[in-house]
């Protein structure tokens, strides 16, 4: 079966413009006309519509995608791989950003005392100051927020290049406890969870245990910290608040 453009538009979610428009550029050509004109496009017209959606996705402009996508040497399977290789680099890239939003929410650095050139290094394009308005907000009246936006202004960028690889380091053993199955109330994972705890109160504000417990409920239910956890291992964020509460309970006793 063949479909009208319009049935294609909605399916795909573009304009009736943008597949004429396609169709004008020789990119996207229905195979199948009605007798009375109208384009109709074939199954096989639908992948090709895929693929160049994909690599519009991607910022490929649509002159190189026609020359992609025309090139006899490769095929759909090459096409997909390309794609899952360019997607995953994104996503790579989004994640490190997602977890530079985190270190600067919970530092509150807003009152970060680095020059251009050493926040640059430190923080990337990141720019914690578009995130002050939500973290006063959220925690502006709590002892916590004052003490960390003191500790935090006195940080040099020797102090913040520490603190990147100290969390980095604490991350990367959290995720071979998870991913070797261990459980979350073993040792060897309240162990991370406490050195964490640890960071936290030495690079920003006292964290006693019920306050980490906190955190670890935030970790496990706002999106934006759980991407960053789950990112890097599906499920590590929900793992990591049962090692923080495991911890909590531990050294409690």
């Amino acid at each position: 079966m063949s479909m009208s453009v319009g049935q294609v538009a909605r399916l795909a979610g573009v304009t009736v413009r943008t597949l004429h428009h396609y169709d004008e550029l020789g990119l996207l050509c229905p195979s199948e006309r009605t007798r009375a004109g109208y384009r109709r496009y074939t199954d096989a017209d639908l992948l090709r519509l895929q693929q160049v959606l994909l690599y519009r996705e991607l910022g490929f402009a649509l002159e190189e995608i026609a020359v992609i996508l025309d090139d006899p040497q490769v095929d759909e399977m090459t096409h997909l791989r390309r794609q899952h290789e360019l997607l995953r680099g994104r996503a790579e890239r989004l994640s490190r950003m997602i977890a530079a939003v985190e270190r600067a929410m919970e530092a509150v650095t807003s009152g970060v005392a680095l020059s251009a050139e050493e926040r640059l290094e430190v923080f990337g394009s990141f720019r914690p100051e578009d995130h002050q308005a939500e973290v006063e907000r959220r925690w502006g009246h709590t002892e916590q927020y004052a003490q960390s936006r003191r500790r935090v202004a006195s940080h040099t960028k020797a102090d913040w290049l520490e603190i990147k690889a100290e969390a980095a380091a604490i991350t990367q053993d959290l995720v071979a406890v998870c991913k070797a199955g261990l459980d979350p109330g073993g040792q060897e994972a309240m162990d991370v969870a406490e050195r964490h705890r640890a960071h936290v109160s030495r690079w920003f504000y006292d964290c006693d245990h019920d306050m980490h417990r906190c955190l670890g409920e935030l970790y496990a239910t706002d999106p934006r910290f759980t991407r960053t956890y789950d990112d890097l291992l599906p499920g590590l964020a929900a793992y990591f608040r049962l090692a923080i509460d495991a911890n909590a309970a531990h050294r409690a006793r």
